[in-house]
């Protein structure tokens, strides 16, 4: 498979709100939908969050992931991979509960506290579409992204039993050092899907050479006991990924890590950035992994024993 590379696709997240972009699936119906259409352009793994059907903003509550994920299971077989993270400003409790009650394949699994901040996404917007937005943008300033040794701990004890896998999320270079701690002491498990986050404010910036350098760190600290994928925010998205997949390395896009497909162009959906990263793989002699090469590649336990109807 050393031509084969994993697309992830990351829906919704929790950080964009859906005055920022119409495009941004917030209801349980176009989450399914753009999930569906992002599997069928060629994403493997699906990262996915959920939103209060209401107001769009974001909720950890198994009822309402209950609402779009048996529709996404019975029309894909793409990886599910379900969110621990949440939103910055969420309980651990909540971030974890869709996990605990769906069983998934995978999730995702924070490797250090930080700083998490968006605060300058709304100084150009007038109106909102709901009263939360703007509140909420603004109080990021002051967020503390809380993932302490203790709170990982914690994921890694009440998920051993769902042999579910981690997309271990590494913000900054400490968090590999991190990740190699918890390893060392039996508390985490190879094969690591290791998920390189740039460009969040609070974490190491969107840098071709900290791509470099973070993957030289992973090699030295993990050899071959680990996957490595790259995402990056906001306008450094498609440089970045294209650069990991030239270094051997797999790509994550979506809504959730950016909003546009081109400069100053807003995405049509999470779909047309797929198939964007699937046309430059492309150009680059690479091919995108099918679900069933994604669950070899990081040793899942395959989609029958998930708990999504």
């Amino acid at each position: 498979m050393a031509n084969k590379v994993i697309i992830t696709c990351a829906i919704t997240g929790g950080i964009h709100t859906p005055t920022l972009s119409d495009a941004l699936p917030w209801t349980p119906e176009d989450l399914a939908a753009q999930s569906i259409a992002a599997a069928q352009a060629g994403a493997a793994i699906l990262h996915l969050h959920a939103r209060n059907p209401a107001d769009g903003s974001p909720t950890g509550d198994p009822a309402v992931y209950q609402r779009f994920l048996p529709q996404i299971h019975a029309a894909t077989d793409a990886v599910i991979n379900l969110t621990t993270g949440g939103s910055p400003d969420m309980s651990p409790d909540d971030r974890l509960a869709a996990a605990l009650h769906f069983s998934p394949e995978m999730c995702s699994l924070n490797m250090g506290s930080m700083n998490f901040s968006f605060h300058d996404m709304g100084r150009k917007v007038d109106r909102w579409k709901f009263p939360w937005e703007a509140r909420y943008i603004a109080d990021s300033e002051k967020f503390i992204f809380r993932n302490t040794f203790a709170d990982i701990r914690r994921v890694a004890e009440l998920m051993s039993d769902h042999g579910t896998r981690f997309e271990h999320e590494c913000y900054d270079i400490g968090h590999l050092y991190n990740l190699s701690y918890l390893a060392d002491r039996g508390i985490l498990k190879p094969p690591f899907f290791i998920q390189s986050v740039f460009g969040i404010l609070g974490g190491i910036g969107a840098e071709p050479d900290n791509v470099v350098f973070m993957r030289r760190t992973a090699d030295r600290l993990f050899g071959d006991d680990y996957v490595w994928s790259v995402l990056a925010a906001g306008r450094a998205q498609m440089p970045l990924v294209t650069q990991a997949a030239m270094m051997g390395g797999n790509v994550r896009v979506g809504l959730e890590d950016s909003l546009f497909i081109g400069r100053g162009k807003l995405a049509a959906s999470n779909a047309e950035q797929v198939t964007k990263i699937r046309t430059i793989l492309a150009e680059l002699g690479l091919e995108p992994a099918t679900p069933s090469e994604a669950r070899a590649m990081l040793a899942l336990k395959g989609r029958d024993l998930v708990r999504i109807a």
